[in-house]
């Protein structure tokens, strides 16, 4: 059925919304606001697989519902979406140019350079073995095996199939190879290793962002981006458990040690390190690159500032100061203050302790030491829903 011509740029855009990971609630809110400003009386439902608009006119009401995968997070496409949203609010752009303005959004975000994004997965590896803690070995193993996971994100998007079972293969591929790396180079830390090869695919973020939407109230969205969180770290759990059942006849992992004997400040390095590496993973324009390093930095530092107060607390502030940084870098550029808020909680986000715990329950010892794990995952989690809650960030609907 052939949609009629003055909804489509309406429909266009909410699968564009959708498709580069704006929040449930940020959608319905910018269709809402889009038909209004044009005269149209509409009403929106983003769900994770799917979109349902119905227009109404006069007697006539004409509803229109679209399956579409479920969003990935593209800072750039979502920053360039944004901002045409925002000009068809103000109108400085009519129904016309949109469409035009859309097509160009994708074109631009299909660019892709392979070897900035191996690169980009290395650097991340290394920098989150940096900033954990590790020595030598585990950090040049762990920039290589984070190279490796790459070859598996782009034929993942080539195949059906290896989408399908993409955290579980790679996970797997990686725990053999550490273990593996670890019978010629004894002192390589094997948890850490293959934690940090995976960081990428840890689904804090998604964790996190599944409790925002709750938290605003759409519960049917927020509840089904959560479970598949969960699936999704559970399926990088299974891949690592079976790479360590398959290994265990030849290495006795109760028997390994955790060494970390990098200086002080070169694990610091690790922070500026990860943010960088994220910028071209979440393809962060060129002009919100700095400014986002500087946020994602910036609230890494003063959590850590404040981590003498307790977990709860020091996650509670840095995710205000997430929110006001990103308040003050979108006055200034413009730029979507979601854009500067993502790189600035993702360096606060529990994934990795997750992770821990999980090995902790099934292995009967965490990939790293660390005591009260789940309650440390818990107050993260409350202080970075806690923090977007009173920062007022779920309040303009």
């Amino acid at each position: 059925m052939k949609i009629p011509k003055e909804y489509k740029h309406i429909i266009e855009l909410g699968k564009a919304l959708h498709i580069y990971g704006v929040p449930t609630y940020k959608v319905q809110s910018y269709l809402t606001k889009v038909a209004k400003t044009q005269g149209i009386n509409g009403v929106f439902m983003d769900l994770p697989t799917w979109i349902n608009y119905v227009f109404y006119k006069d007697d006539q009401t004409y509803n229109y519902v679209e399956c579409i995968p479920p969003g990935i997070l593209n800072l750039g496409g979502l920053s360039s979406v944004d901002e045409v949203t925002n000009k068809i609010i103000s109108k400085e752009l009519d129904s016309s140019e949109v469409l035009q303005e859309l097509k160009l959004i994708h074109n631009e975000t299909k660019k892709t350079n392979h070897l900035i994004l191996t690169l980009s997965y290395a650097i991340a590896s290394a920098g989150f073995s940096l900033m954990i803690g590790s020595n030598w070995i585990s950090l040049v193993f762990a920039f290589l095996l984070g190279a490796l996971v790459y070859p598996f994100v782009y034929l993942s998007t080539r195949s059906n199939y290896f989408e399908t079972v993409l955290e579980s293969l790679t996970s797997f591929v990686v725990t053999i190879t550490a273990c593996l790396i670890h019978l010629v180079f004894p002192e390589l830390n094997v948890g850490i290793t293959i934690l940090s090869a995976i960081i990428i695919f840890i689904p804090g973020l998604a964790i996190t962002t599944a409790l925002e939407e709750i938290t605003s109230k759409n519960l049917v969205s927020g509840g089904a981006k959560l479970f598949d969180a969960i699936i999704s770290l559970f399926k990088q759990f299974f891949g690592v458990l079976l790479g360590l059942a398959f290994m265990s006849t030849i290495i006795d992992f109760k028997q390994l040690v955790h060494i970390s004997d990098l200086p002080r400040w070169l694990m610091f390095s690790g922070i500026p390190l990860f943010s960088i590496s994220l910028l071209a993973i979440f393809q962060v324009r060129k002009k919100d690159m700095l400014l986002g390093v500087v946020t994602g930095v910036s609230v890494f530092f003063l959590t850590v500032l404040f981590s003498g107060y307790g977990v709860l607390f020091s996650t509670f502030i840095g995710t205000i100061a997430a929110v006001a940084i990103s308040h003050l870098f979108n006055r200034i550029t413009k730029t979507p203050k979601t854009v500067f808020l993502t790189q600035g909680i993702v360096m606060l986000v529990p994934g990795s302790k997750s992770f821990m715990g999980l090995s902790n329950s099934f292995l009967n010892s965490s990939i790293i030491i660390a005591d009260n794990l789940y309650e440390q995952i818990a107050f993260t989690l409350m202080g970075i829903i806690g923090g977007l809650l009173f920062s007022g960030v779920f309040r303009k609907r």
